[in-house]
């Protein structure tokens, strides 16, 4: 283990989207000199670190997690030397850097896979991927059932007749993990990365390296990346995932300084320590927490749990409501309960969003999230309010969950519309030219430098939020809840309480000074709760 001082165990972390964050040269699309050009705004936000969303050069066919080189930089986003400079100006304003891995799946234009495909079958190149004969009297049907994430098959048929598993797009081709080779390159990828200074690495779909050799059929319902959660699964959250992982944790660990990974790992909550131990992930993503409903009671079941999970391998918890592949919370929380948002997007009906109940929760939620022990991640945008993009029209949609599920899922696009720096200009800031995704025109009066300096504003309560978190809250310790009404939660670390109001009726607050509100606007700040409000308090007992 690791004797340096640790930054992450409370760290707050601001997801960057590349394409979607700041547009540097104004071709459209989001890159390095835009991201450089914005760290100001994130050292004057209060977090700790930035996690940069893949900026390999890539076909783009997932955003970016279709990789075909992890050594360099896409020309869309800048140059291998742009990145080590803004990893040097981060740690200049105190802001650690963590670069996305995608070791499940390579991009199809991958060296490897081209190498793959052009050789005959048995060649040792295709034994880096899964690639097999079909089944069936000529070799014509799948190897097996198994269905893709973004819908339909997750086999491929190669020109010589064999096919390749593909657990996502079919330009994406799932890498063979029994492989030697394989295992090699990407300690090897994780080496390239500390020797450029970053402090940490976020793992996509890290509990689906590992698959049955068998390739057994199996019913399609339980094949989704959000129900992966069933015992002995053909592909995900294999036991043997866990030899690979602690091959990484050595890397890091050897590394002479302090670095993290955190693992994106849809797993049971019962499985999920095991990604966790001393040997293995410093962290893991809490997706219970981001899919709980708006409800007290089933909230602090999941705080308990997540914290209790933690623990029992001395780890730390992490907290976020959004990220790239799920539908803002400002938008779901202004659903009905219960509400499939996922379907939502395409299916609606779309008249039940109650956006201004949406936003109301969303700013109580950053004071949970925010107080809250352990590490926080916020997505971009996240400060600004910024709802989901649910209406953009289908000509424009990227996401290829859109195409490959036959125009009945609409994908992840709303979430990634590029952001509001201000409220003109043909990209509200963003660039100097139209952006890759249209913006709504509600994004002019949520801008950056709208919001700047305006008490009540959302980026003001979360600059407000972070500050007092770094002074007040770092280094407290546990949480102990406090029972004040049952459609309310409300907990204190040290002397702070955190009281979030989940009722109708209004709620006095502890006694106590108020040090930040959810609801307050501009008006000074209240003690007292309406329904959707939170506030942290300075207790006096």
């Amino acid at each position: 283990m690791s004797e340096y001082p640790r930054w992450w165990p409370e760290g707050v972390v601001y997801q960057v989207y590349p394409r979607s964050f700041a547009d540097g040269n104004g071709d459209g699309t989001g890159d390095i000199a835009g991201i450089r050009a914005r760290l100001g705004h994130l050292h004057r936000l209060g977090v700790d670190a930035i996690w940069v969303t893949p900026w390999y050069p890539s076909p783009l066919n997932d955003g970016g997690y279709d990789v075909a080189d992890y050594r360099d930089i896409d020309p869309r986003f800048g140059t291998l030397a742009e990145a080590e400079q803004l990893i040097e100006e981060a740690h200049e304003w105190g802001l650690k850097v963590i670069v996305d891995l995608v070791p499940n799946h390579t991009s199809a234009d991958h060296a490897w896979f081209q190498e793959a495909i052009a050789a005959p079958p048995g060649h040792p190149s295709r034994q880096r991927y899964h690639i097999r004969s079909g089944t069936g009297v000529d070799g014509s049907e799948p190897p097996c059932d198994w269905k893709s994430v973004f819908g339909g098959p997750a086999w491929e048929r190669l020109d010589d007749g064999e096919w390749y598993l593909h657990l996502f797009d079919a330009s994406q081709p799932d890498l063979n993990w029994e492989n030697a080779e394989v295992r090699a390159e990407f300690c090897a990828v994780f080496q390239f990365w500390l020797d450029r200074g970053v402090d940490g690495f976020r793992v996509d779909v890290a509990h689906g390296l590992v698959k049955d050799p068998t390739f057994p059929d199996m019913a399609e319902d339980s094949q989704l990346l959000e129900n992966s959660r069933q015992p002995n699964h053909p592909f995900w959250d294999r036991d043997g995932v866990h030899e690979i992982i602690r091959e990484w944790r050595a890397v890091l660990d050897a590394c002479g300084r302090d670095v993290m990974m955190v693992a994106e790992a849809w797993v049971h909550s019962s499985r999920l320590p095991l990604y966790l131990r001393p040997d293995e992930y410093h962290q893991s993503f809490n997706f219970d927490f981001l899919e709980c409903e708006w409800d007290p009671t089933l909230m602090r079941a999941v705080v308990d749990g997540a914290i209790g999970a933690a623990e029992s391998v001395h780890s730390t918890p992490t907290w976020a409501f959004s990220n790239h592949d799920v539908v803002r919370h400002a938008t779901r929380y202004g659903l009905p309960p219960n509400t499939n948002w996922r379907r939502w997007l395409h299916d609606g009906p779309h008249d039940v969003l109650d956006a201004a109940l949406g936003l109301r929760r969303a700013r109580a939620a950053a004071l949970l999230l925010l107080a809250l022990p352990g590490s926080a991640y916020v997505y971009q945008g996240e400060e600004l309010g910024l709802p989901e993009v649910w209406d953009l029209p289908p000509e424009v949609l990227d996401d290829p969950a859109w195409e490959r599920s036959g125009h009945a899922v609409k994908g992840r696009d709303g979430c990634r519309v590029p952001l509001p720096w201000t409220p003109d200009g043909p990209s509200f800031g963003f660039g100097s030219s139209d952006p890759w995704l249209p913006q709504p025109a509600a994004f002019a009066e949520l801008a950056a430098s709208v919001q700047d300096g305006v008490v009540g504003s959302t980026l003001e309560l979360y600059r407000s939020a972070l500050r007092l978190r770094s002074t007040e809250l770092v280094g407290v310790g546990a949480l102990a809840w406090l029972d004040l009404r049952d459609d309310v939660l409300a907990f204190r670390r040290g002397d702070i309480a955190c009281v979030i109001n989940y009722g109708a009726d209004p709620l006095d607050l502890p006694a106590g000074e108020v040090l930040v509100h959810s609801g307050s606007g501009s008006t000074p700040l209240a003690h007292e709760l309406h329904a959707d409000e939170a506030a942290w308090v300075r207790l006096t007992t």
